[in-house]
């Protein structure tokens, strides 16, 4: 299985746009990335009107679009009986003989590796004094006084990629599920 390293933070508190920034950096030193991201909102990436959608909303459960240039699997799981996804659940799904590293937004209380997204002007509790699986701290602003983790300027994702990239040459990595 390939590496996971989770990013944890509060909405709004810049995890998008971090990895945004930080997946092309980490494929410029050659890894395959692969993601999962967690919502609480219902998402639909297919167009209606298009074939795969009226066959997907025909009734399957799972429809599998494939192309020359990617595949979209969607499963479809009825609104009463299903609980939130489980992060075990969703990396099953992945074909981890072609990654070198997993990405993980949201997930936050899952016990894996993990990065800390924090911006101080919003007002949000730290979720590292609480959570061991916490390796770094990425901020906007300073690390708190005493923080006993690496602190990463949020505002700078080249030196979040060198972490990761010491983080996964690292004998003692444990970022795995």
């Amino acid at each position: 299985m390939a590496p996971i390293l989770g990013f944890a933070g509060y909405s709004g508190s810049g995890k998008t746009t971090l990895l945004e920034n930080l997946i092309p950096l980490l494929k410029l030193e050659g890894l395959r990335i692969g993601l999962v991201k967690h919502s609480h909102h219902s998402i639909d990436p297919d167009k209606p009107g298009k074939d795969s959608y009226r066959l997907r909303h025909a009734g399957c459960s799972q429809t599998l679009l494939a192309t020359k240039a990617r595949h979209i699997l969607y499963f479809e799981y009825p609104e009463p009986e299903r609980e939130e996804p489980q992060l075990n659940e969703c990396l099953a799904q992945l074909d981890h003989n072609k990654l070198d590293l997993v990405l993980v937004e949201g997930f936050r209380d899952e016990p894996i590796a993990k990065i800390e997204v924090h911006r101080p002007s919003y007002g949000k509790p730290l979720f590292y004094p609480k959570d061991k699986h916490i390796i770094a701290f990425a901020s906007d602003e300073p690390a708190p006084e005493g923080c006993p983790i690496p602190y990463l300027d949020l505002n700078t994702p080249q030196n979040v990629a060198d972490f990761i990239m010491q983080w996964l040459h690292d004998d003692s990595t444990q970022g795995y599920v």
